[in-house]
Order: C-alpha cells, then structure tokens, then sequence
C-alpha cells in the first residue's frame, strides 16, 4: 500500500509580496498621521565660551551693557545710551589709537538693540575691528 500517493513534493514558500504591500501601506499611513511638533521661540543662554583669556592691549576700547541697558566704556558710564552718545565716548576713549579694537561685554539678559547700538556707534566712529567678551561657564 501506497499511502503517499497523491501527496507530492510541494516545498511551502512564503510569498513575500503582500507582505511588502503591507507594509508599504503602514508607512504611508504614519507618515500622513505623523504631526510635527513647531517651536514658537528657542530659549537661548548666552554668553559662555571656552577660550584662553587674552592680555589687555594699549589700542582696546572696553564697552559693557548692564543687564538694565547702562552703556559703560573703559568702566564710565554714559549718561545716555543713543548712538551718537556712544560714538562720541568711543572717540574720546581711543584718543591717539589708530583702529582700536572695540570689545563689547553685554550681559547675557541686555537687550540684543542695546548691543547692535554700540556696534553701530563704533561703525560711526569709524572702528570697524568689534570683538564680543565671554566668561566660560562655571
């Protein structure tokens, strides 16, 4: 008796192309679900850097911002923070230095227009070389 008769040598195979249909389909359909989340603002901290703290030279001209917006160059203050006020000390300041370099030591809460109005009193001024001072983070 022959009872393997009507079964042959049929090897299962797994068919793999629904299964990429499948998947294909998971994709699509989490990529139209997905939301992306949107930042409405960026919480910067500034100022911090690592770097070798450099001599003082003769032909640098020192500018702090308080964090209140006090304008004080080579540690005097200004009575007022206009443009033309800070060009006038910057020339004052450098007397017979020619092209001093400008540093300016903002606070990290001093309004960025505060630091953009001794750049550009430095610009009228005629001192194009502007350095930004930084403290390395504790």
């Amino acid at each position: 008796m022959n009872f393997r008769r009507g079964r042959g040598s049929d090897v299962p195979e797994i068919n793999l192309i629904p299964l990429i249909d499948v998947l294909l389909v998971i994709i699509i359909f989490l990529m139209m679900t997905t939301t992306y989340a949107k930042y409405s603002g960026l919480e910067i901290n500034l100022p911090t850097a690592d770097a070798n703290k450099q001599n003082e030279q003769p032909n640098e001209i020192n500018v702090a911002v308080t964090a209140t917006g006090q304008v004080l160059v080579n540690k005097v203050p200004l009575a007022t923070a206009s443009v033309a006020a800070i060009a006038q000390a910057l020339q004052s300041a450098a007397g017979e230095s020619k092209e001093p370099v400008v540093i300016i030591n903002a606070d990290a809460k001093a309004t960025h227009q505060s630091v953009i109005d001794i750049m550009q009193a430095a610009q009228t001024a005629g001192y194009p070389r502007i350095s930004f001072a930084t403290q390395s983070p504790h």
